[in-house]
């Protein structure tokens, strides 16, 4: 897409110089003529100009006059337009050089990381980068200037490079995915407890609610008892006072104590 992007711009940087170029040679063949004209080496342009009906004089002078000094007054205009059309150019060639350099620079930073390159000397380092860019199918194209400079950035950071290479990173991506092994195991279990807590929480309140109940029913049956027992303890009495006149009252141990 970039490449289609520079072509069209190379395609309409053309057509906009050879209009430049036309405007330009218009303007110095009317200013040259109007001149010439002036002077009566040549005769004025003849047009057939009427206003309201009243023909005017010298109708072709003033339309030429007008037409030179409109394509002069245009040529003021053309340094800046072609200023701005190098600017352009300039700019999208800058940018399709950066991209050439980002795009090379990641195939040779990505070919490092694997430490396929073992030069200790900077000029060996250099080099034997700039080859493996020359034979890589993608970047045949690049100009050698693009590569070298791909290569060098390369060879500063050859340190990083093997800070993060492919094999420290597949190291660590194996401790990263054994540590989160681990967390999920210790979260099930984590889980499976607080399941456990949960019924144990639910069983413990139900044994105090049901032993409340029956400490409540018990109390109860205490009280009813307590309401039953006197008049139980006086028909006892009764009956033995009737069996036993002389003696009076008897008292029974077990009455008493009750």
């Amino acid at each position: 897409m970039d490449r289609m992007s520079y072509a069209l711009l190379k395609t309409r940087t053309a057509f906009q110089s050879a209009t430049l170029a036309l405007v330009s040679l218009m303007a110095i063949a009317m200013a040259s003529y109007t001149a010439l004209a002036a002077f009566g080496v040549v005769p004025w342009l003849e047009l057939p100009v009427s206003i309201n009906g009243t023909l005017l004089e010298q109708g072709g002078l003033y339309g030429q006059v007008l037409i030179t000094g409109v394509l002069v007054s245009m040529c003021f205009f053309l340094p800046t337009n072609h200023r701005v059309m190098q600017l352009e150019a300039a700019h999208h060639r800058f940018s399709i050089r950066m991209e050439d350099v980002a795009h090379a620079y990641a195939v040779v930073h990505a070919k490092d990381r694997t430490g396929a390159f073992q030069m200790s000397s900077e000029f060996d380092a250099v080099k034997e980068r700039m080859l493996h860019l020359r034979t890589h199918p993608d970047l045949g194209g690049l100009e050698p200037d693009v590569m070298e400079i791909a290569a060098q950035m390369s060879r500063v950071s050859q340190d990083l490079a093997q800070t993060y290479s492919d094999d420290r990173m597949d190291r660590a991506y194996d401790f990263l995915r054994q540590r989160q092994h681990e967390v999920d195991g210790f979260q099930d279990r984590l889980d499976h407890a607080k399941a456990l807590h949960s019924d144990i929480r639910q069983w413990a309140s139900r044994l105090d609610m049901d032993e409340t109940i029956a400490q409540s029913q018990l109390n109860r049956m205490i009280d009813d008892l307590h309401d039953v027992l006197p008049e139980l303890d006086q028909t006892r009495a009764d009956d033995l006072t009737r069996h036993n006149p002389r003696q009076g009252v008897l008292h029974l141990p077990g009455i008493a104590a009750e």
